[in-house]
């Protein structure tokens, strides 16, 4: 599905592989200044049955080439994410562990680059990490509520079960993200 906003194109897919998940890939006016592009479209979100309003935080994360942030997830109501990489490119993952869908603990993965600018909604109950494939890689995060540290739980990223490909030798990780446990484990904490 598509739609056309005042001269503007962006395209929005539904994700196969892990309910509820889409993209949102606008098309970038290009010139010789460089290019403009439509990253957030309330009526786009709203046709594809997402409240843009529901968003109340929004953040950014640097990262260098190698690094790994997460996998994370939220107990309680967890929480939905507009994910998009702004700059440089990334290797995102969503790993569905909502025991009532149809694609739980199924993984996707995902190139987010800057020259496309491609918006990836992560449903609420599913885990979201990702690792930086250039020198610098900004991430922009639309979360749906503000975030509180003790509902946090993180998922090892290299869980044999899970087998994540992950193209680049781990840099760096947060201690948390490095003694995060395992799928076993950390769903126990979701319940």
């Amino acid at each position: 599905m598509g739609r056309w906003m005042e001269g503007v194109f962006m395209e929005v897919s539904h994700v196969p592989s892990i309910a509820g998940a889409q993209t949102f890939r606008p098309t970038p006016h290009m010139d010789e200044r460089g290019f403009f592009s439509r990253t957030l479209d309330a009526d786009v979100l709203r046709t594809a049955g997402i409240d843009h309003a529901a968003f109340v935080q929004h953040s950014l994360s640097r990262s260098v080439r190698g690094v790994v942030r997460g996998l994370h997830v939220r107990r309680g109501a967890g929480e939905a994410k507009l994910v998009r990489c702004s700059y440089g490119a990334i290797f995102d993952v969503i790993v569905d562990l909502r025991s009532t869908s149809p694609t739980y603990r199924i993984w996707k993965s995902f190139e987010l680059r800057d020259d496309e600018q491609v918006t990836l909604y992560v449903p609420a109950g599913c885990a979201h990490g990702f690792q930086a494939l250039t020198d610098t890689a900004d991430v922009s995060y639309m979360i749906d509520r503000a975030h509180d540290p003790s509902e946090d739980v993180s998922i090892a990223f290299d869980d044999p079960g899970l087998a994540i490909p992950w193209p680049l030798p781990v840099t760096i990780m947060s201690s948390r993200d490095r003694l995060a446990p395992p799928l076993a484990d950390a769903i126990t904490l979701l319940t």
